[in-house]
């Protein structure tokens, strides 16, 4: 469920703020164990680059989490942000 009044969490601060935080891991050293570079993975925490379906697998890999975990909060702030923007249009109508 989409929260209504605020944007979901980015894949990225969960990444921060329920993984590498709590374990005292820095990015650094994350990137570092990922075989990522420091970029990839600050602009990832950063919100400034989604994750893809190969960042999913990594990351569940190496935080024994699943793929989904990853991929659903990335649809999930993607799906908000185009929800603040799209324009509606009308139901098509069976022709004939």
């Amino acid at each position: 469920m989409l929260p209504k009044k605020r944007p979901p969490t980015h894949p990225g601060e969960m990444l921060m703020k329920e993984f590498l935080e709590p374990m005292g891991v820095t990015q650094k050293e994350f990137a570092r164990h990922l075989g990522w570079t420091y970029a990839r993975l600050n602009e990832i925490v950063n919100g400034r680059r989604g994750v893809t379906t190969d960042s999913a697998l990594t990351l569940s890999d190496a935080l024994r989490t699943e793929p989904d975990f990853w991929l659903n909060l990335q649809n999930n702030w993607d799906l908000w942000h185009s929800m603040q923007t799209h324009k509606k249009v009308m139901p098509l109508r069976k022709v004939g």
